[in-house]
């Protein structure tokens, strides 16, 4: 089968649940997935019930769709993402986002946990994305290209649009939240990265490393959607003072600062 196909019947089992057609679809990153709970008269749709949809298997992430209201807009919110070192493959790990572009979403939020890389960085920071780097060694759009989801070579030169990035800091600057800015760094996982790693990653100009959403990003720009991206920094990266670090302690870090990114993704899509 085809991925238009797939993406077709995926879309029309998710679409028969709804009344309406999302405008943004939102998604929610280790630790973050309770943000869903703020979207009002909730349809929760389960991974498992949608034809060819993955399956999370990552701490964090419940694995369903929350749709609904959030701050007047229709929103799709993905409770749960799919990662390279879970063993899926880019077209897998992209899909929920060809999907609701399918929907009829025009903007995409992503969410995520991060380490911080650079030094004015703390624990529990929010960053908003200005850029990527791309260190996983792949890329989603390899392969044959179907012009239908968008053209063979797209252009990457504002993959997080300028405008939604300048929305988010009036967003903050409103609600009286510390934003940063920063340069995202993508690698594969699912180990944490080295000492020489963290060095050689901020040397070439990232503020923030993690697992995810480059993909993600990219297939977005592929098919058209306007991409706004948030980073809570769970830890420090700071190669002459590493501390040891587990999962547990990324997540809580994570839910602790969500609050504060509930409230500015509410600001923003009051904004749009």
């Amino acid at each position: 089968m085809d991925l238009m196909k797939k993406i077709e019947q995926a879309a029309e089992v998710v679409q028969k649940h709804l009344t309406w057609q999302p405008e943004v679809a939102i998604i929610l990153g280790t630790g973050l997935g309770s943000t869903g709970s703020s979207i009002e008269n909730p349809v929760v749709i389960d991974y498992a019930a949608i034809p060819n949809f993955p399956l999370s298997t990552a701490e964090g992430h419940a694995g369903e769709i929350i749709a609904g209201t959030l701050a007047g807009k229709k929103v799709i919110g993905l409770s749960g993402r799919f990662h390279l070192y879970e063993g899926y493959s880019m077209e897998e790990v992209t899909f929920p986002v060809r999907v609701v572009k399918a929907l009829g979403a025009h903007t995409l939020i992503v969410s995520n946990a991060s380490g911080g890389l650079n030094p004015q960085y703390r624990a529990g920071d929010l960053v908003v994305i200005t850029d990527h780097i791309n260190l996983m060694g792949n890329n989603p759009l390899i392969g044959p290209n179907d012009d239908r989801l968008g053209e063979r070579i797209p252009d990457m030169s504002e993959a997080y649009s300028r405008a939604l990035v300048s929305l988010a800091e009036q967003a903050a600057l409103e609600e009286q939240i510390k934003l940063q800015r920063g340069v995202y760094l993508g690698c594969t996982g699912p180990c944490l990265e080295t000492p020489a790693e963290y060095r050689f990653m901020r040397i070439i100009g990232a503020d923030l490393v993690g697992m995810s959403t480059v993909p993600e990003v990219i297939v977005a720009v592929h098919a058209g959607l306007k991409v706004l991206g948030f980073s809570v920094v769970t830890d420090e990266c700071f190669p002459d003072c590493l501390q040891p670090l587990n999962l547990e302690r990324i997540v809580r870090c994570a839910a602790e600062a969500e609050p504060k990114l509930t409230k500015l993704i509410n600001r923003c899509l009051h904004l749009l």
